[in-house]
């Protein structure tokens, strides 16, 4: 009665892949001991009862690591509520290959969080169109999405519902920046925190300090700016930065005109050239690690953790692991802040532009599904209010407390979550379960006027080590986006962000990004790596390459996916 029939057009997403997609699938559990109630609020705010928290087990693959079996706290918890256990199969990275072959053959998980490979389930017939599914058993998901909820349709041709957005947040803002270019609040401290807003700027702190301190007190190398080439941890570190010191804030390989929608490879746009000409001027003065493009994600991150590395340009979750090693060992000075560094002054940084509510990748439920209603009413319990509060902020009385109306983080609880967060994130679960399920922002108020998520000032601050706190007030403010250009002073993305945009996997634009990466991934460590006096003639014949390669057809194709997003999302 729910199952939805192939799809008009298969869609991949042009993904990112540092996303930690979560793939999961339910089995149904015939065991009918055990039975209770959840007390959940409906679309107008009033409690109503779920029945049904009898054992129903539901198995699960991810292609992310942090995962704890719900042995944690806020795991068991979610079962208590509703009967539900996730019996998880995890691999990390992921596997294309394994996904392509679950889809084609016929051997699906019950529930399937297939991020950018969602078009392969939708054109093999395996997915649900949850539809009415929502409508009738899922008041929160209603609630949750409200207006945005036309975001949820596939596309302009096939309005069903086959995931239930799970990566992008519902409303919410931006409090924290956790990107641009970092260093080492030692090096900054040392160099009397100078302004940090130029390449040359950023430049200068960590050529001064590796002046005075070219070794660590073992007698080890010290390193300038490492960068991770692994795999896809190229896009973070290596090609996203030319995108962003010029002004453009993240659309995968995409710069998409504002004006007219239309797409251009963003190594093709100005300003990009020169920079990637000062990561060859940086690695031929020694301030770049030689091993950039040959190390391992698990050889940078040690790098990180032996706080030898005094410039990074990633996402603080991509270089999480080693931080919190160096937290762990108490060396806080070898931590990072994050500066909105620009190629120069002449380019206004738009790294926290907002992109909207993206809808895209989320958790669907396929036609193998057992019990599809219990399926949903436990991803609209998550939805609910009692179940972002516990997703969030974790057990009352154990991981928060109630003051005054206010939810409080205990003094011990919250030094865990500085000092010892690897620890504390397995011990509690919370953050684990966000990817699962829909989920509101950051400052958005619940019932009774406290914050959904953490993530707000006064919480952030409490959240920072006193280096952090040292070098923000050296600066004159009080947390890392206020460094950054608000993004209440910059337009709301009408397309959201390009690497969300579904595109079939057989379309000429998406065969030909293939060979793009491919070109590119070769030629830019070449040109970093090159001879200062080889560096033009490399680029010169990288950008020929690209256009004989076809970039332009890929250009034109890609441009008609993000229009026609634009019309799906404003009809």
């Amino acid at each position: 009665m729910y199952v939805r029939k192939k799809g008009t057009a298969g869609k991949i997403a042009m993904t990112l892949m540092f996303t930690m997609t979560l793939l999961a699938g339910c089995s149904g559990n015939n065991a009918n001991q055990g039975s209770g109630n959840v007390t959940t609020n409906n679309a107008e705010g009033n409690a109503v009862k779920e029945s049904d928290t009898s054992p129903i087990t539901f198995s699960f693959y991810s292609v992310g690591a942090n995962w704890n079996n719900m042995q944690d706290d806020v795991g068991k918890e979610i079962t208590k509520m509703t009967g539900v256990t996730l019996d998880a199969e995890t691999e990390v990275g992921g596997s294309a290959q394994k996904l392509a072959l679950m889809a084609t053959s016929g051997q699906y998980p019950d529930l399937l969080s297939a991020t950018g490979d969602l078009n392969k389930f939708v054109d093999a017939g395996a997915m649900i169109d949850l539809t009415d599914l929502i409508d009738q058993y899922a008041p929160n998901i209603k609630k949750l999405f409200g207006d945005q909820f036309k975001r949820l349709r596939y596309n302009n041709e096939d309005r069903a519902i086959y995931a239930i957005p799970t990566y992008s947040a519902v409303d919410g803002k931006n409090f924290n920046a956790g990107g641009g270019f970092e260093l080492q609040h030692r090096a900054v401290k040392e160099a009397g925190y100078p302004s940090i807003k130029t390449l040359q700027d950023y430049e200068d702190v960590i050529k001064s300090y590796l002046e005075k301190h070219p070794t660590d007190d073992k007698g080890n190398k010290n390193i300038g700016l490492s960068l991770n080439g692994d795999d896809w941890h190229m896009y973070i570190t290596v090609t996203n930065p030319a995108a962003e010191t010029t002004g453009k804030s993240d659309d995968g390989e995409y710069y998409i005109n504002p004006e007219t929608n239309e797409a251009i490879y963003h190594f093709r746009t100005e300003g990009e050239k020169e920079y990637f000409k000062w990561l060859n001027h940086m690695n031929n003065v020694g301030l770049l690690d030689k091993d950039s493009f040959v190390q391992k994600n698990d050889e940078y991150l040690a790098k990180i953790a032996s706080g030898r590395v005094i410039g990074l340009t990633d996402a603080d979750w991509g270089y999480a692991d080693g931080e919190r090693a160096l937290k762990k060992d108490s060396k806080f000075d070898q931590t990072y802040g994050h500066y909105p560094v620009m190629l120069s002054d002449e380019y206004k940084d738009n790294r926290l532009q907002s992109t909207g509510f993206m809808a895209g990748w989320g958790i669907g439920i396929t036609k193998e599904c057992k019990d599809p209603v219990r399926a949903i009413k436990f991803l609209d319990f998550l939805a609910s209010e009692q179940g972002q509060i516990l997703l969030n902020w974790g057990i009352e009385g154990k991981h928060y407390t109630m003051q005054d109306g206010k939810r409080i983080v205990p003094e011990d609880v919250q030094n865990r979550v500085v000092n010892d967060n690897t620890a504390f994130t397995k011990d509690s679960g919370i953050g684990l379960y966000t990817n699962i399920g829909a989920h509101y922002g950051d400052g958005v108020k619940d019932s009774s006027g406290n914050y959904y998520t953490k993530s707000f000032p006064e919480l952030i601050v409490n959240s920072y080590t006193e280096a952090d706190k040292q070098t923000l007030q050296a600066y004159g403010v009080t947390t890392w986006a206020d460094l950054f250009t608000s993004e209440d002073d910059l337009p709301v993305k009408a397309w959201g962000a390009a690497w969300n945009i579904p595109v079939p996997t057989d379309d000429e634009s998406n065969i030909l990004a293939v060979k793009m990466k491919d070109i590119s991934w070769k030629r830019i460590p070449q040109a970093i790596l090159a001879k200062p006096e080889e560096f033009d003639q490399i680029w010169d014949e990288y950008q020929q390459e690209l256009i004989d390669a076809g970039v332009e057809k890929m250009e034109a194709g890609f441009t008609k996916y993000v229009q026609d997003r634009v019309k799906l999302w404003n009809e």
